[in-house]
Formats: C-alpha cells, structure tokens, sequence
C-alpha cells in the first residue's frame, strides 16, 4: 500500500493534506524517515508518524449473522465465541459493540478501529435496529415514555428512542435506538414491566441485515458499502 494511502485510511488527513506533512517531517519507517507519498509499504514494516505506530495491516469487514448462545469476544472458557464461525488467523478482529449471549442478528467484524468508534460513539447517533417479542403487550403510553427516554437506573435516561408495534397484538415490536448501553433494549423494557423473550439486531446505521445470510454465517462487505464506509467515517480523529 502506498504510504500516503496508509495514513489518510489511519486518519491522519486527506491524501493530499497527507502529501504536504511528509514532505516537511516524513514518516519512519523501519527506522528510517521517508517522504515519499508514493513510498510501497509491507504489512511486516515498522511505521511512525507523528510520534505514533502505525499499523500497516490490511482493514477486513465483514457483515455476521450472529446466532444465540455464541459471545462477542475472542476468548471465553464458558461459552463459543463468533470467532468459531469468523476467522481470526491473526487474533485482530473484534466486533463492532456487542449482541449478549441469547440475542441474534446482524453484528459487525473487523479490524478497523476507528470504524468501530464512528458506529459506537454517543455523538454520532447512529441509529440501531432490533426485533423483539414479549411476553406482553406495549401499550401508548409505553411508545411515548420511549420517546422521551427510558429511565434504566443509570445516570442519565437512555436517549429517545422509536417504539412500534410489529404485529396487531403489540408484543412483536421493533425498537431503533442510538445508544449502545449494556443490556439497554432488555433494560428499557424491564423499565415498563415487560421482558424480552426474543431480541434480533435487523440493523447497524446503514448496514441491514441480509434475509437471505442465515444464521452463523458471514460475508465482506460489498463495494456499495465499503465506499459509504469512507465517506462516513472518513477515518477522522473525533
């Protein structure tokens, strides 16, 4: 990969914004400074820049359809982990937040790290999608209190949230947040008096989960979205 490619994907700036900090300081690589944007650098080299490291190993996206009773971690002496269906050769990739233990759905894995804080951060407010059953229905005045924000016994209620009804009986809902607090959707409705009996994550921003990607299973994400990838986190420092 071309070293002003390497830090623009690190977030260190544009290409071109990239281009002018090397030719002043230059980056070290391997021990030695370069100022060559064009400069080919190897997953095995050494790079600093700016007094960081900077990893050189090639970003991996994948979209997983997380099945129950698997944990979002890369070890665990309990229970599987989603690394039994995902490979992780080089023990680098991590999921982007979490889905507990019995909940399903879409789950993103890779090894990009500021991908993962552009779709977590509080800031961003990037909408996340689930599907639920329980064991009774929500009512009107459950829809306008999730609206106002829940109050789950941390510091600050949860941030307002869509609440609606999936099916006539009202105890198939699907609920879009945009927070990523422990438990939270399981919590909300604890809140109102009602339990979850079957939570799946259908959405993450703008990655949906495929109806036909069956359960543990995974693929790469497609050019559509790894182009909305760019233009959405533009691998900025925030």
């Amino acid at each position: 990969m071309r070293l002003d490619k390497l830090l623009s994907d690190r977030g260190y700036g544009t290409r071109k914004e990239i281009k002018k900090l090397l030719s002043k300081q230059g980056a070290v690589v391997n021990g030695a400074i370069v100022k060559d944007p064009g400069y080919q650098v190897q997953e095995s080299d050494a790079v600093t820049f700016q007094g960081e490291e900077v990893s050189c190993e090639q970003f991996q996206y994948y979209l997983f359809h997380k099945p129950a009773g698997c944990v979002c971690a890369n070890e665990d002496h309990v229970h599987q982990t989603i690394f039994a269906y995902v490979p992780n050769p080089k023990n680098t990739l991590f999921s982007v937040g979490r889905l507990d233990l019995d909940t399903e759905g879409l789950l993103l894995v890779t090894n990009d790290g500021k991908l993962a804080h552009a779709l977590l951060s509080p800031r961003r407010h990037v909408d996340k999608v689930y599907f639920a059953k329980l064991d009774l229905p929500i009512t009107d005045d459950d829809i306008k209190l999730f609206s106002e924000g829940v109050d789950i016994g941390d510091e600050k209620l949860c941030m307002p949230a869509d609440l609606a009804r999936a099916n006539e009986a009202g105890d198939e809902i699907r609920i879009t947040i945009k927070e990523g607090r422990f438990h939270q959707v399981k919590r909300m409705f604890e809140a109102v008096g009602k339990e979850v009996l079957y939570l799946k994550r259908e959405s993450m921003g703008p990655f949906t989960l495929d109806d036909s990607l069956p359960k543990g299973v995974y693929r790469t994400l497609t050019e559509e979205e790894l182009s909305f990838l760019e233009t959405y986190t533009n691998h900025t420092k925030d």
